[in-house]
Order: C-alpha cells, then sequence, then structure tokens
C-alpha cells in the first residue's frame, strides 16, 4: 500500500541500477537511540532482502553533543543534507537538562523548516481493534491519514513580550500563513486523495473565530477543490473534527489542516491507534530531501530500560522507504509490523512482554523472510 504521492526524490528504477541513497540518522535524546536502533536494524533486512543501494550516516546531535560542546545544528548541516542525502530519519528529541530545549528546536524545526518541509503526514490507522479505545470500531472503520501543513502557523515563532515578570506583562503570539503555503498543502492533499483512491478530503479550520489567517484557508480551499471534483470536500470547524473523530472516525477519509491544529488532531489519531508508540510519520517535500520520525516523545525516565515501543519509528521507516520508490520492501516493514501488534509480539504498553530489541530482532527476521510479491 502506497503511503505517498510521487514524493520519491529519485526515479523509481530498479535500485540495483541506481546510486546509493544516502540516509542520516539523528537517534537524539532517551529513548530515541534506542528505536533508531531496531528501525536501523529492519532498515539493513530491507536492504539487504531487496538489494537496496542504500546507506546510513549517522549524527551525534543530541542533548548529550550540546551540553559537551555547545553545539546543535552545526553551519551547513542543512546545505548538506539537500545536496548529499536521500532523507533523514530522526528518533526523538527532549531532554531536562536543556531546559529551554534549544537544541531540540535547533535540530528539529529547523530541519522542518529550514528545508521547507511543508507536508507533515501522519497515517491514522487501526492494526488491531483491541488497541483502539472506541468500542466497536474495526481496522477498516479507523483509517484516514492527516495532511498537516508544517512550516506556517502559530510555529513561526512571531511575537514578543513587554513587561516581562511584572504584573502589567504582555504576550503577543502571532499566526503566519501565505497563499503559497496554504495553496500548496491543500493541493498536495488532493493530488494524495485522487492517487490512492481517497473519496473525500475533509478541511478543519477556525474560520469563524480567526477571520482573517483561516478564512484564507476557507478561500482557498474551495477554490483549489473546484479542480478535483471527482473527490467530495467538505468543511468542520477544528473543535466539531476531533469529536467527530472520536464520534464516527470511519467517516474520514484524507484531512488537511493546520501546523497547530494539525498538531492535536494528529496526537488524538495516534490515540485511535493504540497510543504514540504505533504512530509514524514524514515530514515531506516533493522531490526533495525529507525527514521521517515517530511521533513520540524522548521519555527520558524509560531510557536505558529496554521497555519503549520502536513500532513507532520502524513504521516511520516504511514511509521513507515508500518515498524513496522502494515500495516492496515499504510495504513488507508495514505488514511486518502489523502483524507482529495483531500476534502480541510487542513491548508492555501494547500488550506485549517483549523488550525493545526483541521487537526489533522479530521484525527484522520477518522482513528478512518476505516472500517477492512478485
Amino acid at each position: 500500500m502506497p503511503l505517498c504521492y510521487d514524493l520519491a526524490p529519485m526515479n523509481t528504477q530498479d535500485p540495483r541500477h541506481r546510486r546509493p541513497q544516502t540516509i542520516a540518522v539523528i537517534p537524539g535524546d532517551g529513548i530515541g537511540p534506542e528505536v533508531t536502533v531496531e528501525a536501523m536494524k529492519v532498515l539493513s533486512a530491507a536492504a539487504e532482502r531487496w538489494e537496496l543501494p542504500i546507506e546510513t550516516v549517522t549524527f551525534p546531535w543530541s542533548a548529550d553533543h550540546f551540553l559537551e560542546t555547545g553545539e546543535t545544528l552545526p553551519p551547513g548541516a542543512l546545505d548538506d543534507f539537500r545536496d548529499n542525502y536521500s532523507a533523514i530519519f530522526i528518533g526523538a528529541f527532549g531532554d531536562p537538562r536543556v531546559p529551554d530545549m534549544r537544541h531540540a528546536k535547533d535540530i528539529l524545526l529547523g530541519t522542518r523548516f529550514g528545508l521547507d518541509l511543508y507536508i507533515n503526514f501522519r497515517p491514522v490507522k487501526v492494526y488491531d481493534e483491541r488497541l483502539c479505545p472506541l468500542k466497536g470500531k474495526t481496522p477498516e472503520q479507523v483509517d484516514f491519514v492527516v495532511f498537516r501543513e508544517n512550516t506556517e502557523g502559530a510555529y513561526v515563532g512571531a511575537g514578543g513580550q513587554l513587561k516581562r515578570g511584572t504584573p502589567d506583562e504582555v504576550a503577543v503570539q502571532e499566526e503566519i500563513y501565505t497563499r503559497k503555503g496554504v495553496e500548496r498543502i491543500i493541493r498536495a492533499t488532493f493530488e494524495y486523495a485522487r492517487a490512492h483512491g481517497r473519496k473525500s478530503v475533509c478541511m478543519a479550520d477556525k474560520s469563524n473565530v480567526m477571520r482573517y489567517g483561516h478564512e484564507l484557508w476557507q478561500r482557498v480551499f474551495a477554490e483549489v477543490s473546484r479542480e478535483y471534483d471527482d473527490i467530495e470536500s467538505w468543511h468542520l470547524f477544528v473543535d466539531a473534527m476531533v469529536m467527530q473523530m472520536v464520534r464516527k472516525p470511519e467517516q474520514f477519509d484524507v484531512i488537511v489542516t493546520t501546523n497547530m491544529f494539525g498538531d492535536i488532531v494528529t496526537d488524538l489519531g495516534a490515540g485511535l491507534q493504540g497510543g504514540l508508540g504505533v504512530a509514524g510519520s514524514a515530514n515531506l517535500h516533493p522531490g526533495r530531501t525529507s525527514m521521517f520520525e515517530p511521533v513520540h516523545g524522548s521519555a527520558p525516565k524509560y531510557a536505558g530500560k529496554g521497555v519503549a515501543n520502536p513500532m513507532g519509528g520502524i513504521l516511520s521507516l516504511a514511509l521513507l522507504l515508500e518515498t524513496l520508490g522502494h515500495d516492496e520492501a515499504a510495504a513488507a516493514v508495514e505488514g511486518a509490523a502489523a502483524r507482529s501488534i495483531r500476534e502480541g509480539w510487542t513491548t508492555a504498553d501494547l500488550g506485549g512482554d517483549l523488550s525493545t530489541s526483541e521487537v526489533g530482532d522479530r521484525l527484522a527476521r520477518a522482513v528478512a523472510a518476505t516472500v517477492s510479491a512478485g
């Protein structure tokens, strides 16, 4: 099952006849290195099974590195990614020793904004109905994708504070939207829906209150949707959307929304799947170097205990492989993860009794043993 539309930065010829695809790996903080090890284990199995021309280069950027050197994302790093790497895989960031999370902001948000990765692509898919908190909902009823705008809105850091620390303090936080930014994420959503046989696109905003920026979303959505008359287009205010996601998730096919609302909606979507531990994501710009990451946090208190769930990282790896044009390998990785979840070969948070590394070992073996669909 392809997960993205025409987003491969290279062509899709026989991978054995292509130049190597180099992946930058940034394990990060907390449980990030542990889940990244397991994802790379599965990647190695897939690369060997399908003779994929994939190489990896690991970078040390993390809280530890920042505290030792003062360096977050070094000068020239983004140019290096853009020019020399096919994809970026990131573990997780966050460490209480860096209270302002400067390193996380520079590395994670810096990569998203610096490489203009304007699509945050989040599949919401239930692999086993026992994990869905909604009574009686089957995998067929919870299967949609969210396109979150990734480079504008409330996350641009526009605003300021006056008279900080006084009774008269004023804080201003601004959202920024551009016609270009809104149109390209909406158009990408419709293109995906058309390419994958999805029947509808729902846009969520709060234009009844946020009359300027979100009115732009309303207007552009209406204009673009007219070019895709084969796909149903509809709208919900975001508060109504989150209610409907819980009440009747089967009505959703593809969702597109703003950066902040997308952050909230996709975490609710992960809850429907069974938790952040099974949620993967892709940060995309069609035709360019893109970045892939599990959406869970760094969970420092669980680091080193072997209990972290690597499924989100492994499902993010499936998205990476598909984006690079390795559809069969991507499907095998997702399929192995789905079977492992259904059969209970998981970490304790999903009801199993395996360690982080045991889950990775099992999935790597399953991918290596995959019989070719051809």
